[in-house]
């Protein structure tokens, strides 16, 4: 049985990255982690071949090869998804689907032969062994949460790793928190469900095997859900793992009670952590009860940002805007908070309802709840009827966003984490492509563009105060032309407020 994997294709977003990866002559930021190991869970005996769209196109001849076609896909790719299942009906290619996207709207994709939703590890097999004795039903689904301990290692070779950025694997799945609008919990409950030490230096080892050094993205919605088994089992196997294979680094998702434990942060930075994105939301208090995050309720989250700075730990933050405790004063409060915390990479949004969470149940009993949405975090749209006034906050919105990433607000917020920083004490090798990205930094960023004042400025400053902090000022450089980029595009100057 040939399998062919498609991962379909992403718009340019905020996370996409798309303006900074063409300076390092990458195609996409990580390859499709949940379709390299439903590869491995797949018999041994079928040969497969991985299509990431984000990568290269998805040819006749992929389609004149496959038996099946294995699609896995998010909301936000939609639109590729509905031509990718076309493209495999009209060629005869029978159509399995599985992921967000389907799990939470698969009445809207009628010609796919057969949906294997929720966690792989529990549904493919079944679907599998139904397969086998020529009788596959149409819906394989589970309320159940698999053991990770059981999940295979992803089969690596299947991607052309040297399109990507960087490589990701997965620790945990599930979150202790209840926010009203995140469907972690609705996809992988509250209790964090780990895999073993073993297994993740497994993986770490099995990439390094095939010569990859650089960024590794774990990508566990939050990694702190099961604090003692990370400080006492997987942080010290890494920290012994990188002692004996150097070069390199991780990157994660967090909650912000991170930042009162010292002792993880510091374990974290020397297991090669280096970065870690918190959902910070909003400032104000009244937002942050209404939707139930109340980690975040009655902190200094601006100091609570500067101890994971100061520990080696680079903040990226998700904001919203748009609750219904939300004042029109919330703009300005957001551009504040984030100018004086130093959150240089800052995703900010209109409030959005994902389905199977409480708040797109709540919305739907009240009669506010609109199209699916969209899945782009930062478009400047909402599937939701909002307390406020739309055109207010739309305008309100695109004020925050216009603020933060012009080019005087950005540079100054590099400065400001840079002040703060401390350099981690695990560094990835720079590659010959990444050492080139300085060059063609400083003829599009230094020449061409609208930042080229800010930006030399930043780098003369850099390499007198912070000279070890020289790639990271470059890197988020060029960071800072990919978001004004996709914010040029979204809503250009001028232009009347999306409807």
């Amino acid at each position: 049985m040939n399998a062919l994997l498609i991962y379909p294709e992403f718009p340019e977003t905020f996370w996409s990255f798309t303006h900074a990866l063409k300076f390092i002559r990458k195609r996409a930021s990580i390859p499709p982690l949940g379709l390299l190991t439903l590869a491995a869970i797949l018999p041994r005996g079928w040969p497969k071949r991985l299509v990431d769209m984000n990568v290269r196109a998805l040819t006749a001849k992929d389609l004149d090869w496959a038996d099946y076609a294995f699609i896995g896909g998010m909301a936000l790719q939609r639109e590729s998804v509905g031509r990718v299942i076309s493209a495999c009906k009209t060629a005869g290619v029978k159509v399995v689907a599985g992921g967000p996207l389907f799990t939470g709207e698969r009445e809207g994709f009628e010609e796919v032969d057969h949906f294997v939703l929720n966690e792989a590890e529990l549904t493919v097999p079944q679907f599998l062994a139904d397969l086998a004795q020529g009788g596959a039903r149409r819906v394989y689904e589970t309320a159940e949460f698999a053991d990770l301990r059981t999940t295979p290692i992803p089969l690596w070779r299947l991607a052309d790793r040297g399109r990507y950025a960087e490589m990701c694997v997965q620790y945990s799945r599930g979150c202790p928190f209840n926010c009203e609008f995140c469907n972690v919990t609705a996809l992988f409950g509250h209790r964090p469900r780990t895999k073993d030490a073993g297994q993740i230096v497994e993986e770490l080892e099995s990439l390094a095997g095939l010569g990859w050094r650089g960024q590794v993205f774990f990508v566990d919605d939050n990694l702190i859900g099961n604090k003692h088994q990370l400080k006492t089992e997987l942080l010290p196997a890494l920290i012994e793992w990188q002692r004996a294979r150097p070069g390199m680094t991780f990157h994660t998702e967090a909650s912000i009670n991170l930042s009162d434990d010292e002792e993880l942060m510091a374990l974290m930075v020397e297991a090669g952590f280096n970065r870690v994105f918190i959902g910070i939301e909003t400032p104000d208090e009244g937002s942050l009860v209404e939707c139930s995050k109340f980690q975040n309720k009655n902190r200094d989250m601006v100091e609570d940002v500067r101890r994971m700075h100061r520990a080696g730990l680079e903040v990226q933050g998700g904001f919203i805007v748009g609750f219904d405790s939300d004042s029109p004063t919330i703009f300005q409060r957001q551009i504040d908070f984030i100018q004086k915390s130093g959150i240089v990479t800052a995703m900010v949004g209109l409030l959005q309802a994902p389905s199977g969470t409480r708040l797109h149940d709540r919305l739907r009993r009240e009669g506010r709840l609109l199209a699916p949405m969209s899945g782009d975090n930062t478009d400047g749209t909402t599937n939701i009827i909002p307390l406020m006034n739309l055109e207010t906050l739309r305008e309100g919105y695109q004020g925050i966003v216009r603020s933060i990433y012009a080019p005087g607000s950005y540079y100054q917020r590099v400065r400001t984490l840079l002040r703060e920083y401390t350099k981690p004490k695990v560094k990835a090798p720079l590659d010959l492509q990444h050492k080139l990205a300085l060059f063609r930094s400083a003829l599009r960023l230094g020449i061409i563009g609208k930042e080229r004042v800010e930006y030399w400025k930043l780098l003369l400053w850099t390499s007198f105060r912070h000279p070890r902090l020289f790639p990271m000022a470059v890197t988020l450089s060029i960071y800072g032309h990919h978001f004004r980029k996709i914010y040029e595009q979204l809503f250009p100057k001028g232009t009347a407020i999306p409807r």
